[in-house]
């Protein structure tokens, strides 16, 4: 297989544009490094497209190293022709390949192997071969007779069982009967348990495989997991066998009824259970292929939530006996306070609390809380909203998901980052951040435990997390980190630095103080010119007398941003100024394609450097809409059908989307009352943390669940 050609024509790009990258990948270099740096080398492919074509290059070469040894087997066996050669190097997945190595797999014991002991296979071959004016299955048999096989139709059935394995193996029978069962079979569901609780849907459950929904597929092998469902693909038996005859009977002789028993055998003990275990397998692996790209994508929307920058905030972990954990965070995130207040059951020392509260207020000058959406929220969103009222001094609230706090809280790492507080106020701590600085706080914490996937453990996990950990790299590395202020966790995140060189670059701003350039980054330890060329770019030193140690601009591109600056007649102090209009007015009367020839860099490079000198330090966070904070609260009870709200998307899902309207228990809103139109998915229109419009269909109080819709009702 051409693998390049292969890529070429499945992402549909031109033949230099996959051969560079597939280079600049098996050169050492990150996708973030060769998405942001390498543009005029890719033709400018995003960090998702360069992703999927890594890991689809892992799997053409895997599937070549596959084929290889296949033929080495094949061949060492002296069974390899011209046909079985050409059929393995067309094969184009995995499962093709294996049909086609199937006969030729050392087998263990197996009922056809007893009988080529017993020496049926001359028996067999003459039986399968059907040629007119052959002796009867019965006659022949008698010459097979021996000490092992003592009768006629003990020599006939082993002839047919080798005959069963024979039809079993065909690549060509198992390949029509596979396509066929998926375009034609159903899955049948059946209740396991008089009880299903959530699984009640699926008691008596039938739906064609061709057409079932992944999220449907992942809670039926949950539901069979877990010994509720049971669960069976059923397909039209004559349909299968019929397309086996076409394959292997022929002549229409005596033995052609032997044949067809083998046949008959051969689909409903070997060919069938295997067919169906691959087909659901292929179902979860589908299912989950595309649930993963669901969870990355809203992992991706969540961690890049604009930070609410400049506020002392207040974390509020709620709790009923144990209280409510009180953190108080300075805008740079540095706790300043803690403490613990019981303004809910059943304690209700509500006064105690606001008084409390009221003096952390005062003193450090709080102008938000941070809520965490767990046990005894609703209580404690009460509480906050009446003392914001008392107050009647500006501040907001805003409730966060507490998904993934109480893992971090209970980690080494956290007991290292805060080893005088016990477990529930780092908590605390961890909310407050949560809000300040989304992306800073959640790369603490496994992505797969930050709440915005689906089935998440029934994944494969290995697949999960490199998903999951490929987004979290994508999204620090186009936000930029602080090389003065990140934590060992963020600084690991960036292209190019392993958690070794992370903690090294930490010591060395202990040891010798704030770094004053991206240069000095060479003296830490472990961190060669390879890590640097990677990582460079992705850190910033705002305290550097080089204004471009504080933009995306790498190290490499300095040359040449200076002496754009230079055409321009513009000075350091006006770029750290942002007082440069002169520079995009340049840039459009000289031409892209013209200033960039003569400064000597691509088109791509010129206008990333442009973009970066503009707003030096930017943070692309703070050009996306601020979430929605808010002042008051409301309960379950308190929604009617038709009441207009404002929400935030927690979660999209196969189905619709969670919103938080306010009320602690997220609504859903179906996939079919997102919009008017038709969309596959509701990730066509939502993405997590949109603040969206919505009314109220139905409320069940007693289940706490709410419908909502995004459809504006008529007047």
């Amino acid at each position: 297989m051409d693998i390049l050609k292969q890529i070429e024509t499945e992402f549909k790009l031109k033949p230099w544009q996959v051969k560079n990258t597939v280079e600049l990948i098996d050169d050492g270099n990150t996708i973030p490094f060769i998405a942001r740096y390498r543009k005029e080398a890719t033709g400018s492919l995003d960090d998702q497209l360069l992703r999927e074509m890594n890991d689809r290059l892992a799997y053409l070469r895997n599937l070549e190293e596959q084929k290889e040894k296949v033929i080495s087997s094949i061949t060492e066996q002296e069974l390899m022709t011209d046909e079985i050669m050409k059929s393995i190097e067309n094969a184009k997945t995995m499962t093709e390949l294996e049909d086609i190595y199937r006969p030729f797999r050392p087998k263990r014991k197996t009922r056809a192997s007893v009988a080529k002991a017993k020496g049926l296979q001359g028996l067999a071959d003459a039986i399968l071969a059907q040629e007119k004016g052959t002796p009867s299955p019965a006659i022949l048999a008698e010459d097979y007779l021996n000490d092992e096989v003592e009768t006629v139709e003990e020599a006939l059935q082993g002839a047919r069982d080798i005959i069963a394995e024979i039809v079993s193996d065909d690549p060509k029978g198992r390949k029509l009967i596979r396509y066929a069962v998926k375009s034609q079979g159903v899955m049948t569901v059946k209740g396991a348990q008089e009880e299903l609780g959530v699984y009640e849907m699926y008691k008596e459950y039938s739906e064609p495989v061709s057409k079932i929904a992944r999220h449907r597929v992942l809670a039926i092998n949950r539901g069979e997991k877990e010994g509720m469902l049971k669960v069976s693909i059923d397909f039209d038996k004559t349909v299968a066998t019929d397309l086996l005859f076409n394959l292997f009977c022929k002549n229409n002789t005596s033995s052609t009824d032997e044949v067809i028993t083998a046949i008959d055998d051969a689909y409903s003990r070997l060919i069938f259970p295997s067919i169906e275990r691959d087909i659901r397998n292929e179902l979860t692996d589908s299912a989950c292929e595309k649930s993963i790209k669901v969870f990355a994508e809203n992992t991706r929307q969540l961690l890049m939530q604009p930070p609410v920058k400049g506020r002392v905030t207040i974390g509020l972990d709620p709790g009923y006996r144990t209280g409510c954990k009180v953190a108080v965070v300075d805008s740079t995130g540095k706790v300043l306070d803690t403490g613990v207040i019981y303004p809910a059951p059943p304690h209700n020392k509500i006064d105690e609390a606001k008084k409390k509260i009221a003096a952390f207020v005062k003193k450090y000058g709080v102008k938000m809380f941070a809520i965490g959406n767990g046990t005894a929220s609703h209580e404690t969103e009460v509480f906050a909203a009446e003392l914001i009222k008392e107050l009647d001094c500006g501040i907001t609230y805003m409730v966060v998901s507490e998904a993934g706090a109480s893992v971090y809280s209970a980690s080494k790492l956290a007991a290292e980052e805060f080893p005088d507080y016990d477990v529930s106020l780092r908590s605390a701590v961890s909310i407050a951040r949560r809000l300040q600085d989304p992306l800073a706080e959640l790369v603490k914490i496994d992505p797969k435990a930050i709440g915005v996937g689906q089935y998440q453990h029934d994944m494969p996990q290995k697949e999960l997390s490199s998903a999951l950990d490929g987004v979290v790299e994508d999204c620090v590395n186009s936000v930029g980190v602080d090389l003065n202020t990140a934590s060992p966790q963020l600084l690991s995140r960036v292209a190019g630095v392993s958690s070794a060189i992370a903690k090294n670059i930490v010591k060395f701003r202990e040891d010798n103080g704030e770094f004053t350039s991206r240069s000095q980054l060479l003296k830490v330890s472990k961190l060669g010119p390879k890590a640097y060329e990677q990582c460079a770019g992705f850190l910033r030193v705002a305290e550097s007398k080089n204004v471009l140690d504080n933009t995306a601009v790498h190290p490499e591109s300095y040359q040449a941003a200076e002496k754009l600056l230079k055409l321009c007649n513009i000075d350091e102090a006006d770029v750290r100024e942002g007082n440069i209009p002169t520079l995009a007015l340049k840039v459009k009367t000289e031409g892209t394609a013209a200033l960039a020839a003569e400064i000597g860099i691509g088109e791509p490079t010129l206008k990333d450097i442009v973009s970066e000198l503009s707003k030096p330090g930017r943070d692309p966070r703070d050009e996306l809409p601020q979430p929605l904070l808010r002042s008051d609260v409301m309960g379950i009870e308190d929604l009617k059908a038709g009441m207009e709200l404002k929400g935030t998307v927690r979660n999209v899902i196969d189905f619709g989307a969670f919103v938080d309207v306010g009320v602690h228990q997220d609504g859903l809103v179906h996939i079919s009352q997102i919009t008017n139109k038709f969309i596959k998915h509701p990730s066509e229109i939502l993405k997590v943390g949109d603040i969206v419009t919505v009314w109220v269909l139905d409320v069940d109080v007693k289940r706490k669940r709410i419908s909502l819709t995004m459809k504006k009702p008529k007047d």
